[in-house]
Formats: structure tokens, sequence, C-alpha cells
């Protein structure tokens, strides 16, 4: 409270929730109670580290607000990074722009429904005689129903200007105007726009700006904590910056590095005997490195092993977690590769592994889709049930497959590019392959009853095929097992997972 700088700060943040008349002060009417509120102070940084400004932020204590009394319902407007992903190849293949935009305290801009009353905030002068209190106008960081009220506005806004929300993806928001196309996704107050409609893009700028506090952000660097580069090869994202500081965090960023993130033919599991480690250490780190999966497909497979045991990890599973960070550091700066293919196909590979898990003989289903090339969703998980055979795990996990493609069929067409010939998706078991073009009901298939209905369907249709793939050229095998440093690398090279850090 001393230093200039954050003095300054807190006046900024002060000046912005006046100006957006965020509060009146009334008297507390009687049988009311107050929300409590405090200054949070941050310091942004740049990505290459040097200190881009002090950041204040005046919040509500909404944890002590109750449920039906004080709000009703909750909802934050978080962009699926699968349809980032989406967006970016397709403006690598399309040659699109992305600009990216940030809304100035946007939580400031959503309409309060209910009655809320908040402590007066320390450093704030006004004349309080009496129980005087602030009656909230407007939505305060902190507050239960913000993001919601936030999010309902924004939606307003857009359809106002005649964007259509998306069904596959309701942070999407869409307007097709003589045939081009202007696309903006939200994540809570981080927004990218793309398209090929450079004058709508420039219209949507100057109409937002009008209704609400945006700040230009120019093209799209450095959003949610994932570093965007581009250049002629194509579009690059990574997580460098994010994996040396859990590094340093850790304390490993001398430490030796592994070529693979999990040993193969690891037994992880719960055992009576097992050494227990520091809980609350251990879900931190596995929640840092699933958010790191993000860019990282190739710990897919070993950060779904490892957050399996969260809710009673030992130190063979903190080994595990430390397997996966030395294999980070020996190339902290991979990451994924969008490029122009000039097509864009809808692909997909499909696996599993049966029987898998040690512990519950539960198989393993992964799958790797491609648009236009380039990777942009992925999945590694532990089948529910127990599969009787290896067709059988294969079956499910085809079904997994094939219901994100038909995701990512819906998202193309509203965007307006649907496939026009049939998916392919690859799978190498030809059992499971035949089991779902025969008609015929065997006795080994029927409890996979509606998973074979479903995938037939789609065959019949002509929206999907099942092209045979050899065991030796299946992406998704790394996604459902530990495999040798060889194969692992031999994938990741078919996956577009390159490091620009490392000179050529």
């Amino acid at each position: 409270m001393k230093d200039p700088r954050w003095v300054q700060a807190m006046k900024e943040e002060m000046e912005a929730l006046l100006k957006n008349k965020t509060w009146i002060l009334v008297n507390l009417p009687k049988g009311q109670k107050t929300v409590g509120c405090k200054w949070v102070f941050s310091i942004k940084y740049k990505v290459d580290g040097t200190i881009e400004r002090y950041k204040v932020r005046l919040v509500a204590k909404g944890f002590t607000q109750t449920y039906g009394v004080d709000y009703q319902e909750t909802f934050s407007p978080v962009a699926k990074l699968n349809t980032v992903r989406v967006l970016l190849s397709l403006a690598e293949n399309l040659d699109w722009p992305l600009h990216q935009f940030d809304v100035k305290n946007a939580f400031l801009h959503g309409d309060l429904e209910e009655d809320i009353y908040m402590d007066i905030p320390s450093g704030y002068v006004a004349n309080t005689e009496g129980n005087v209190v602030c009656k909230l106008q407007r939505t305060l960081y902190g507050l239960k129903q913000s993001p919601r009220a936030w999010f309902g506005r924004f939606s307003t806004a857009m359809k106002k200007y005649g964007f259509q929300q998306s069904n596959s993806d309701h942070t999407l928001f869409l307007k097709h105007r003589q045939g081009k196309l202007t696309a903006l996704i939200v994540y809570v107050d981080d927004m990218i726009i793309t398209g090929d409609d450079s004058e709508e893009i420039a219209r949507l700028q100057e109409q937002l700006a009008s209704e609400f506090e945006m700040k230009n952000l120019g093209g799209l660097k450095y959003f949610l904590g994932i570093e965007v580069a581009r250049s002629k090869r194509g579009i690059f994202l990574s997580q460098r910056k994010y994996i040396l500081d859990l590094l340093t965090e850790v304390g490993l960023l001398d430490c030796k590095p592994t070529e693979t993130p999990i040993i193969p033919n690891h037994k992880l599991g719960e055992y009576p005997n097992q050494v227990p480690t520091d809980k609350g250490r251990y879900q931190r780190l596995v929640g840092k490195l699933i958010y790191l999966s993000h860019t990282r497909p190739d710990i897919a497979y070993a950060v779904s092993v490892v957050s399996q045991f969260m809710h009673c990890p030992s130190e063979d599973h903190m080994s595990a977690v430390m397997q996966i960070l030395r294999y980070l550091k020996s190339s902290p700066g991979k990451g994924l590769m969008f490029s122009r293919n000039d097509h864009l196909r809808v692909e997909g590979y499909t696996d599993a592994d049966w029987a898998g898990n040690i512990m519950d003989r539960k198989s393993t289903s992964g799958y790797f889709t491609f648009v236009g090339g380039n990777l942009v969703t992925w999945r590694s998980k532990k089948q529910k049930v127990v599969a009787l055979s290896s067709a059988e795990a294969e079956f499910r996990g085809m079904a997994k497959g094939l219901c994100e493609l038909l995701w990512l069929r819906r998202l193309l067409t509203e965007i307006g590019f649907a496939p026009d010939s049939e998916m392919k998706l690859f799978c190498d078991n030809k059992a499971a392959i035949d089991i779902s073009h025969n008609p015929i009901q065997h006795d080994r298939t029927k409890h996979v009853e509606v998973d074979r209905h479903f995938i037939k369907q789609n065959l019949d249709a002509k929206i999907i095929q099942f092209p045979f793939v050899k065991s030796e050229d299946q992406l998704a095998d790394i996604l459902t097992k530990a495999v040798s440093s060889k194969i692992f690398h031999h994938s990741l090279d078919k996956l577009g997972l390159i490091d620009i850090y490392v000179p050529t």
C-alpha cells in the first residue's frame, strides 16, 4: 500500500469501478448480510519474463454466498481448446488473420438480478455514518454469478451485431455475409477473432469497443499461457515458459532428462503396503500436467495414468509424475505445428490396449483426430467396463473416436466447411472392423449392441469409413500404453510435434 506503483494500480481499478457505477452506498436493510471483499495484487509478465504491468483487482468473497439466496445458476464461458485448435488449422490452411482482444474489467459489465450488499472496500473514503454498505448494481470479480452475467451480456451484444452462437461450442460466434465468414471465440474475457471478411472484422472491433472497454492485443501471440508463433512455415503452439516455470518450482531445472514420459511395462496401481506421499502436492502437479497436455499430446497417456491416483497417491505415483517432468526437461520447447496442407479432410486414428490395467483389467482407449492435415484433438482414457476381447475393447474405442469425428463434422458444417467426403477413422483391428460392417447380430457382440448400431448407422449413411492400418503405422498406440522410445519418437514425428527452439 506504500509502493506508488501499486497505489496507482489501485486508483485505476477504483476509477473503473466508479465509472461503471458498480455500486451505490445505502444503509444495510434489516435482516440482510454483506459479502466481504479484498484487494488482490498480481504482476503481469510478458512472454520473455519482463514485467508488463502491475494489476490490482477488487474481489468479492463469493465463497460466503448461499445458493438459492444470493445466486441461482453459475456458468463460466470457457472455450473448448479443441475448438481453438480447429480454428487455428482453418486459419493456416485458408490464410486467415488471427486477432486477439481482451475486455477490460469484463465482469463489471454483467447486470445483477439479485440484491447483494458488500462491505466498503479498504481505502475507499466515503461518508460512512451509520451502517453504510455498497449495494452492487453490477457483477464483481469473485461473485458466483459474475461469469454467467458477463457472458449473458456479451452474447446479447453479439446477437445484436448479427452473429449466431454455435451449437457445437457455445463460446463460438459466427457470422456469414456475402459468402465470407467472421468467427469469434471467447474464453472468459480473452477473445480470438478470425475469418476472411476483413470489413466485418474491422466493424466488429468498433462495435465491441463502443459497448465494452476493449484492449486490442494485435496478432495472436499469447493465449491462456499458450505461446503462439506464426511464420511462413505455419502456426506453432507451445507452453515453453509454463514448463520452465513448473520445472523451476519443482527444482528439476538441472535434472537429467528422460526419453519417454512413462516407463514401458509400468506396474502402477493401488497396493495395500504402498508408501503415501504428499497428496496436496501430487494433485497440484498432476493438475498442472493436465493443463500442459493441451499442447503436448505426447504426455497424454502418462498424465491419464497418474491422474487415476489423485485420491491416494503413493511414492511410486509421485516417481511417475517426476518421470513426466524429467521427460519435459528434454524438450520444453516442443509443441504443435499447424501447417498449410491445402485440404480440409477430417481423419482420425483409434486404438485400444486390451485389459491393460493390472488392477481391474479394464482397457485403455485413445484417439487422435486431424482437420486439414493438422492434429486438433486427442484423448487417452480408461474404459468404464471390462472388455471380454481385444475386438470389443477396440470396438468401444472406435465408438468414442467416431463421436469425436461427428462433433468435428458438426462444428465444421456450422463454420461453413462441411467435409465433402467420408471421414476416415483408421483402426488396426480387423475383427472390430468386420463386426462394424456385419449387420448380423452375434452372441458375442450383443453386450456392445448400442455401440454397434451407432457405428453401423454412420457407416450406412456414408459419413464414416474404417480403413485398416498396420499396427506399426497406428499413431494412437502411444495413447493406450507405454511404448519404447523408438516407437514413441517415430509417432511424434508424424503428429506434427516439433521443437522450433532446437537448431536444425
